[in-house]
């Protein structure tokens, strides 16, 4: 009699090998680890940063940009924000309505580096609500400084300037000539006596050194709008009543 096994404890039964399979041999595929594995992990890293900075091909074989577009968008002018320099537009407002949105504060302009501008004329007459002045120039419009002033003096001399108990709206262009070679003025001051309402009053007070002085008397400050136009090339100045 074959002897019984113990319960709890399984027979020593080694099964038989399959013909050319060696019962020590796993079936299942060994796994790459070590330093297979982390050459694998590099190539593909590399790669991935190649397309990266390379893009997308484009159709004539060459590597192509990712971009954004964008439109360049111009916009009308729109009426001088109060205290900030006027900008140039090719017709003048109609006289018939009041100017844009004024303001008191100082407006200036740089021009350097340009000829001296050629003063030929300054015109002025009354409108609807506003007083406007006119500048005219020949060739182009310099650089100019517009404030309210209590006090102004003549350019080279110094003397003070009669503002007849007022104060001035002082226009300095710079660079700027009211005379010709010779020396003969090109423009006189205008009489405004009457004709006004806000301005009492058109005063030289310099021609000197590429300074050209400008004083727009008046009873007291007030709000204005300073604009450039071409065609011809022109400084408006409107002062509110």
């Amino acid at each position: 009699m074959n002897p019984q096994p113990r319960a709890g404890r399984l027979p020593n039964v080694n099964p038989r090998p399959r013909p050319g399979h060696s019962p020590d041999a796993d079936p299942r595929p060994a796994r790459t680890t070590g330093p297979r594995l982390l050459t694998r992990l590099a190539v593909l890293a590399v790669c991935g940063a190649a397309l990266l900075s390379c893009g997308t091909a484009k159709p004539d074989g060459t590597a192509g940009q990712s971009a954004t577009a964008s439109s360049d968008t111009t916009t009308a002018p729109t009426d001088a924000e109060p205290g900030t320099p006027a900008t140039s537009t090719p017709a003048e407002p109609p006289a018939e309505s009041a100017p844009p949105a004024t303001s008191s504060a100082e407006v200036e302009v740089e021009r350097d580096g340009m000829e001296p501008a050629l003063v030929t004329g300054v015109r002025s007459a009354r409108h609807d609500g506003f007083d406007r002045v006119v500048i005219d120039f020949e060739d182009a419009v310099p650089g100019y400084t517009v404030r309210w002033r209590s006090k102004v003096e003549e350019e080279g001399s110094g003397k003070p300037v009669d503002l007849r108990g007022g104060r001035a709206l002082h226009i300095m262009l710079t660079p700027a000539n009211a005379h010709t070679d010779d020396g003969a003025s090109t423009w006189k001051e205008p009489s405004v006596a009457g004709s006004l309402s806000a301005i009492t009053g058109i005063v030289k007070t310099g021609d000197f050194e590429g300074r050209v002085g400008i004083a727009l008397t008046s009873d007291r400050s007030r709000n204005f709008q300073v604009q450039e136009y071409t065609g011809p090339d022109r400084l408006v100045i409107d002062v509110r009543h």
